[in-house]
């Protein structure tokens, strides 16, 4: 099922999106929760309630919004790609570099505040560094929760995946040496279409991301070539961190960003940034 969070005459609302765009209203259905993270947390019970609401609006009338907003800051990844991380690593802008290839996953998050919708603008204009670039990225979100969780028991805990825009102010990450400033300014983490719940993706490795700005694609790549797969990625957290149904965790960004050229290609207003998943859909939205 492809799940949406939408805006309809002023309401907020949670559903499923329809191959024709439709989307299916689960505010039909006065027992189900009105919040995505509340929904993800209900699990199977959830799903199973929600396949039986009919309830349509035509796509014309709602506008989709970041289909879920975590309890907690949105996790990423970062080197997480053997050519992104040899790319990032050779820009100069790699403050916090040991090594090229990284021994270990480098984890980092992203400000709730940051977090905004597909066909949403992405405020670059802010930016006095003009540094602003794109990530696009597969992204998993948690269902079961919990810490300590062993890699072979991880998959167990995906709920699903939705695809991120990790967009960062390239000067301040390099300032800050820690990505959090560089990567959590306001409207520089869009979120979207839609969650596909995990049953939906029949191996996830063959999924591939794609990006392009204007037209032209900038990455392609398919989600095997992780350097850290997803299931490590969850140990890794969870190791310390207490992951909650509905937590949303970036895997990392393929090579083609805007700092990997020479000269660099920054985001510019006007610029039109597309990322394609594979089973998913398409995340876009405009500079200003």
């Amino acid at each position: 099922m492809k799940l949406v969070t939408f805006r309809h005459d002023n309401r907020t609302g949670i559903g499923a999106l329809r191959p024709d765009g439709a989307v299916i209203d689960f505010a039909a259905d006065p027992g189900l929760p009105e919040t995505m993270v509340e929904f993800v947390g209900q699990g199977k019970a959830a799903l199973a309630r929600a396949v039986e609401v009919t309830a349509a609006l035509h796509a014309a009338e709602v506008t989709l919004l970041a289909p879920i907003r975590p309890r907690n800051n949105v996790m990423c990844v970062g080197k997480n790609y053997v050519d992104h991380a040899t790319e990032f690593s050779g820009s100069g802008f790699d403050a916090s570099q040991r090594q090229a290839l990284p021994d270990q996953p480098i984890i980092f998050t992203k400000a709730l505040s940051s977090v905004i919708g597909p066909g949403e603008d992405i405020d670059v204009s802010a930016d006095r560094t003009a540094t602003s670039d794109y990530e696009g990225e597969l992204a998993v979100v948690i269902g079961a929760g919990g810490t300590r969780i062993a890699a072979e028991d991880a998959e167990d805990h995906v709920y699903g995946y939705t695809i991120v825009n990790d967009m960062t102010i390239r000067e301040l990450q390099k300032r800050h040496v820690q990505f959090f400033v560089g990567k959590s300014a306001a409207t520089y983490c869009p979120i979207g279409p839609c969650v596909v719940t995990r049953d939906e993706i029949e191996d996830v490795t063959a999924l591939w991301v794609r990006t392009t700005v204007n037209g032209e694609q900038r990455q392609a790549a398919p989600v095997a070539d992780l350097i850290f797969d997803i299931p490590t990625l969850i140990e890794t957290i969870s190791a310390a961190v207490a992951l909650e149904p509905g937590d949303v965790i970036a895997t990392g960004t393929p090579a083609g960003v805007g700092i990997g050229f020479d000269p660099p290609r920054y985001v510019r207003p006007g610029d039109r940034i597309e990322i394609t998943v594979d089973g998913i859909g398409t995340l876009a939205n405009r500079a200003v």
